[in-house]
């Protein structure tokens, strides 16, 4: 789902009293086009005397840029939270994401079944098409690990190519089976198109229904 602001106001009401027992003040929520930075929440600082900084004027900002599973989009706002708990008490971490924040991360996702992580995933994501724009196919695989993984790569649409991956990966060990299809769905825009030997594993558990309307290739 594309983040709103109906979204984002009603989950940070629920996550703060559920997470945060209600102690968070209101702070204004923003919604941003960046490509680089899914969410940050932003704040200024200013020194007294005998040096102890003040933090204030907090605001969470959420990218609307991406289409991204619900609990992805929640993980995202809980860890700019995060970041406005430790700010909005003053206290100051060892780092950008430091053992306060790693500390309040590992809690709350062992207390409420979250998966929060200290970065967010822009870098492997591409911006959804708008919605009047011209289909794009895409040369997708399923890849199923022998660990029982599943997971997702977009292929540049060179059958050579295609090939060379499917038989690279199959020879790492770890692969059970690759399948390859072509697909319009915009879903997979998300991932970044290359023949390296990679694959992403995306958190949503029912992400194969995006291959329900796709082509099945034949490489052979």
């Amino acid at each position: 789902m594309i983040a709103t602001m109906p979204f984002l106001e009603e989950r940070f009401e629920t996550f703060n009293a559920l997470c945060f027992g209600g102690a968070l003040p209101p702070v204004p929520i923003r919604l941003g086009r960046a490509v680089r930075s899914l969410g940050a929440c932003t704040y200024k600082k200013r020194k007294h005397l005998f040096g102890r900084t003040e933090f204030y004027g907090f605001s969470i900002r959420i990218s609307s840029r991406f289409d991204l599973p619900e609990n992805e989009l929640e993980d995202i706002l809980l860890h700019e939270m995060i970041h406005y708990e430790i700010l909005v008490n003053q206290q100051k971490d060892t780092s950008a994401h430091g053992r306060l924040f790693r500390a309040r991360m590992k809690e709350i996702n062992a207390l409420f079944g979250r998966h929060v992580t200290v970065s967010h995933r822009a870098a492997a994501l591409q911006p959804v098409q708008e919605a009047d724009a011209a289909p794009v196919w895409r040369t997708v695989a399923l890849v199923r690990l022998k660990d029982g993984r599943t997971g997702v790569k977009v292929l540049p649409g060179d059958a050579r190519r295609v090939k060379a991956y499917c038989r690279g990966m199959m020879n790492s060990g770890l692969v059970l089976a690759i399948d390859c299809y072509l697909t319009v769905d915009p879903w997979f825009g998300r991932f970044p198109k290359s023949a390296a030997l990679n694959v992403f594993f995306p958190s949503d558990p029912d992400f194969t229904t995006h291959f329900n309307e796709s082509e099945r290739l034949c490489l052979s």
